[in-house]
């Protein structure tokens, strides 16, 4: 918040903290990619309709209604739209939900000090195929348009 940026981590666990307040579980999910780097979303489970809170600079990657009802469910929604700057679509796996209050311990909400305990945990825990070997060895490449679309906005880094 100093710096006035964040990651998809960042913006997940801010977000899992802000629907914990509002009375959600604090809930984290991961998407794992090859050749590209992992998504980290907020989890929330309204009725039967998950939905994620998300920060990214694609398009795409961001917010989605709770009305996916299995997790598989909710992480395919970013398959389309998940690919690295080769055009190469990414996502392969994905995690369970990581309940945050597990970290309380550790005073992972109110903390000044790193809390990179939550990314290595993902980095440990299992995760889930969403594609057969098959499957990813079919996929083509993503169209100009999608990646355009997705990359409405896209600020690059600025040199310093």
């Amino acid at each position: 918040m100093q710096d006035g940026t964040a990651s998809c981590l960042e913006g997940a666990i801010f977000a899992a903290a802000a629907l914990r307040v509002l009375g959600f579980q604090p809930l984290i999910f991961d998407l794992e990619a090859d050749r590209d780097t992992d998504h980290v979303l907020a989890i929330y489970k309204i009725g039967n309709g998950w939905g994620t809170v998300a920060k990214s600079n694609f398009t795409g990657c961001r917010y989605r209604e709770p009305v996916y009802r299995t997790l598989r469910e909710l992480a395919m929604s970013y398959f389309n739209i998940y690919f690295n700057l080769r055009f190469e679509r990414t996502l392969r796996r994905y995690s369970r939900p990581v309940n945050l209050a597990r970290f309380d311990r550790l005073h992972w909400m109110t903390t000044d000090k790193p809390i990179w305990f939550i990314a290595e945990h993902l980095v440990d825990i299992p995760h889930i195929s969403l594609l057969t070997p098959a499957m990813a060895k079919r996929l083509t490449h993503v169209d100009l348009r999608t990646v355009n679309a997705e990359m409405f906005g896209h600020r690059k880094k600025r040199a310093r």
